[in-house]
């Protein structure tokens, strides 16, 4: 489908949603059923409406989003400004900074002398200081960690003087291209393209009230996250934060409300000195600076190309504990700078942030869409007053062209279906949270997001996660059986909405039960993707390979026929790319027959200092080789027989392995 034919689709999606609406609002509220069912009806009547209006302003603004494009000017060497790198640090491991300081050594720039990196670290830590020495970087140490992130780059705004400042999170690699991807936006009020070649602007073509004020390029991440690692998904489905970072924030480009997500970010620090630096009194600093910057008259830009990638949450209490702390910060930020009425932004920019505030409200409708079919099937709610052909006429086509429009908005990114399953996962803690910010009883503690692997204890500890999923599920199985219990023929088919609404959500539950079981992970370190060449010597023997994958520890690589590499051989190794060189030390851990072809895998540590940097940038200096898109040929069967599956096949590996432990003890 072209983009003439979706932008037509999506219209028309709206007209028949909106017709749809009508009909629930003015012709099936159960008036004379009673005060529950009225009160019921009009809370499933009031989350239908919510849910498909801040859709709809998506759909506008998929409509609209070539507006909001701005081509990166190519720009002469002697323009490219200074720059100071800002690496936000607070109780991260040295091995994870690391990485992150590293990768920032090698970013490309016509002048690497105009680059200044700068490890902030607010817990004042002798060994942070001391990596940063061992980069030559500079060091700015904070004892009290106070106003938290804010206070700390607050404090390195006030010690740096370079007119751009590119802010990671201290878990965040970019690749090399980072700077020459973002900086020369920046240049695009004093250059022009014409005939195809970008030149200086003359005087009279300046705008001056054209204003930019940050560049946001997408947040991404080289590990899986919880949903798909937890579900068995990590080839099927995309990271779920890739929605907003790859999808939403680029269409907020239309209405001059794209957020700042806190990293892998370029600023303006005329910009920030507007607005009096990093705000203070909110959780979420980054999205209220990206509204502050627009109220006081500067463009926000999103990019789509992933520039720089980090650890997602691996637990599924610092997933919860990192969502609610969003979800809070988002409304403090939005009370503190009352962006929804504030004159200082445009039409669509408020209309953008009452979606981020009813955005998570979509919680709450959840629970309603979950609950309504359970009361009507189980405890005999009349809360939609209508017949069956009536809701065949509304609600089928429209709800056909609302869950196709949803692929057609996000880019096969995300399904309805996902979107449901995600909202069902968070459902039952965010909330209460939700409602307490919405009141103005306000969380003020900045916590930062805890990467940790997860222990032994945290499976069992997870299972506690699930009771509200478990109840809701055993409520929703009890009530498809009652309903559908003695009925046959022509019955079971007029209840067949209903019964497909109690299977939905089942299937829903389903997934948020998986999720909440867990997955144990056996991997210090995530393997990457790559094919890079790499040089092996075995004794008096040299062997040429290509690789596999590679990880902080180890690597695996292909060779067509087996070569003399015996398990727990000692080796060297030479990876060779374009940009990198790293010499190895290691030894062979597995061999398997792959394909046609064999596969080798060793642990390796670098020979050197040298070799340890080159390495690292091997590993890192990528697009991450997660699925950038959901598999469209996995059904839910598939998921729900995997998880089976997977899970079963993991109780009896452990059991065999038990008994065999058993048997040899005795």
């Amino acid at each position: 489908m072209n983009e003439k034919q979706r932008n037509v689709f999506l219209i028309l999606t709206m007209i028949l949603m909106t017709v749809y609406l009508l009909w629930r609002i003015f012709f099936t509220l159960p008036f004379g059923q009673g005060v529950l069912n009225m009160i019921f009806g009009i809370l499933l009547i009031v989350a239908e409406t919510v849910t498909v209006l801040t859709t709809f302003e998506l759909f506008v603004q998929k409509i609209k989003k070539k507006r909001g494009y701005l081509e990166c000017p190519v720009i002469p060497p002697e323009y490219y400004p200074e720059v100071d790198v800002l690496i936000a640090t607070h109780n991260e491991s040295v091995d994870l900074l690391y990485k992150t300081v590293n990768a920032c050594t090698f970013i490309d720039y016509p002048d690497k002398k105009k680059v200044h990196i700068y490890l902030c670290d607010d817990s004042n830590r002798p060994e942070v200081e001391e990596l940063a020495k061992q980069f030559g970087a500079g060091y700015m140490g904070l004892a009290d960690n106070k106003h938290a992130k804010s206070g700390n780059l607050n404090n390195a705004l006030s010690k740096t003087s370079s007119p751009l400042i590119a802010t990671f999170d201290a878990d965040m690699i970019p690749q090399h291209t980072f700077l020459m991807k973002t900086v020369p936006y920046f240049l695009f009020s004093e250059f022009i393209k014409e005939d195809d070649i970008w030149r200086l602007r003359r005087k009279n073509e300046k705008d001056d009230g054209w204003k930019l004020g940050l560049v946001q390029t997408p947040q991404s991440f080289y590990n899986p996250d919880l949903f798909q690692f937890n579900l068995f998904a990590e080839r099927s489905i995309p990271n779920e934060q890739d929605f907003f970072s790859r999808e939403i924030n680029i269409l907020r480009n239309t209405s001059n409300a794209v957020a700042y997500t806190g990293s892998n970010t370029v600023i303006s620090r005329k910009a920030m000195e507007d607005i009096n630096g990093f705000p203070l009194r909110t959780i979420t600093e980054d999205f209220e600076t990206s509204i502050r910057l627009q109220q006081a008259g500067y463009i926000t830009y999103a990019t789509d190309e992933v520039q720089a990638a980090g650890l997602t949450t691996t637990t599924v209490s610092g997933m919860i504990k990192q969502r609610v702390r969003w979800a809070r910060g988002v409304l403090q930020s939005l009370q503190n700078t009352r962006a929804i009425f504030s004159k200082k932004l445009s039409l669509p920019a408020r209309i953008t942030y009452l979606n981020s505030f009813l955005y998570w409200w979509s919680f709450f409708n959840r629970m309603i869409f979950i609950l309504s079919p359970i009361l009507f099937a189980l405890f005999d709610f009349q809360i939609v007053n209508t017949g069956f052909w009536d809701i065949v006429i509304f609600w089928l086509p429209s709800y056909f062209f609302y869950s196709t429009a949803m692929r057609y908005l996000s880019g096969n990114i995300r399904t309805q279906r996902w979107s449901q399953v995600v909202d069902t996962i968070f459902m039952p803690y965010l909330i209460i949270p939700v409602l307490l910010e919405t009141l103005h009883i306000h969380e003020r503690k900045f916590k930062v997001t805890n990467k940790s692997k997860p222990s032994s204890k945290d499976k069992f500890y997870n299972l506690w996660y699930a009771v509200p999923h478990i109840f809701l599920l055993v409520l929703s199985i009890v009530a498809i059986i009652r309903f559908a219990y003695g009925k046959y023929g022509w019955a079971l088919f007029y209840s067949s909405i209903i019964i497909f609404w109690l299977a939905y959500n089942i299937v829903a539950l389903f997934y948020a039960l998986f999720f909440m079981l867990g997955r144990r992970s056996y991997r210090a370190s995530e393997r990457i993707q790559a094919s890079e060449t790499v040089y092996i010597k075995y004794k008096d023997k040299e062997y040429k390979a290509v690789t596999m994958d590679v990880s902080d520890h180890g690597l695996s690589f292909y060779v067509p026929s087996p070569i003399d590499l015996p398990e727990q051989s000692g080796i060297d190794l030479t990876l060779q790319t374009c940009r990198y060189e790293a010499r190895l030390e290691g030894s062979i851990v597995y061999i398997r027959k792959e394909g046609d072809g064999w596969r080798y895998s060793a642990v390796v540590k670098p020979v050197e200092e040298t070799d340890k940097r080159q390495y690292m940038q091997i590993v890192y200096d990528r697009l991450h080789s997660l699925p950038k898109q959901i598999d469209p040929w996995v059904t839910v069967y598939d998921d729900i027989f995997r998880n089976i599956e997977k899970r079963v096949h993991l109780v009896r590996n452990k059991s065999v392995k038990h008994t065999k432990k058993v048997i040899g003890g005795n």
